[in-house]
């Protein structure tokens, strides 16, 4: 890493403490009364007399959540007494070089940790998605086909089957198999339109099966899905079964041909 580990989440806490006005899009009402349009120290909060101890305690938070990750790894109170040196102006512990260095190092260090997490993880997931799949595959209905995927006729459409180059128009919804929700174009109101030689594996060779007005349920093990990195930071975890309840509503003309 080229940049101090601390300094990043710093960084990231002022960002987060400038974002904190209100949205430009939301008006303020000419008429209100003044307390309420007023900056935080217009505001009696307990234990936050005035201004200066709010925006100050606010600042504390953004630090906090930036630092979360790594609050095991660092000391509040040494914390404090670096920022306290650094804004009295006083002769610090660390010289540049040094900062630069120790950052690098605990960079390093936080990296390597979230590899060997991140590892754990994906092997945990390939072996319970594994167990899962074999005992789902005895299930009456439950399909297997070459590759691992697996699939249910819910309800057998009569229309034409997609091509890879098709673009498909679906609604779905996809749960992982604890059967926590990560995405929903159900529940957002709208289906996905989307070329279908761009989606994860899994789906591709499942929506191939499924004739237009049909609804499937899928299970995509990781390796037709996201893999053994799954979706860096967001809900899909490394090597994770998928299960999806899919209808595939239509087969959209391909602008491009």
């Amino acid at each position: 890493m080229k940049r101090h580990a601390l300094a990043i989440a710093l960084t990231a806490a002022v960002i987060a403490v400038a974002g904190c006005n209100k949205p430009a899009d939301k008006k303020t009402d000419a008429s209100a009364p003044a307390a309420a349009t007023t900056a935080a120290g217009g505001a009696k909060i307990a234990g936050l007399p005035t201004e200066k101890d709010q925006v100050s305690y606010m600042v504390g938070m953004a630090l906090a959540k930036q630092l979360e990750p790594m609050k095991d790894e660092i000391d509040v109170d040494t914390i404090a007494k670096a920022i306290k040196s650094s804004l009295k102006g006083e002769k610090l512990l660390l010289t540049e070089e040094q900062a630069r260095d120790v950052g690098e190092t605990f960079g390093q260090k936080m990296q390597a940790k979230q590899i060997a997490k991140m590892m754990a993880e994906a092997k945990t997931n390939l072996e319970s998605g594994q167990k899962f799949l074999a005992e789902n595959a005895k299930k009456p209905g439950v399909q297997t086909t070459a590759s691992g995927l697996q699939y249910q006729v819910v309800t057998e459409g009569k229309g034409p089957k997609p091509k890879p180059e098709d673009v498909v128009r679906v609604h779905y919804t996809g749960k992982l198999l604890d059967g926590k929700t990560f995405d929903s174009s159900i529940e957002r109101g709208q289906p996905v339109v989307f070329p279908l030689n761009q989606v994860v594996p899994g789906w591709q060779e499942g929506l191939q099966l499924m004739p237009v007005g049909s609804k499937y349920k899928l299970w995509i093990p990781g390796n037709l899905g996201y893999g053994d990195k799954g979706t860096p930071g967001g809900p899909i975890p490394p090597n994770a079964t998928l299960v999806f309840d899919v209808e595939l509503i239509d087969i959209v003309k391909n602008p491009a041909k």
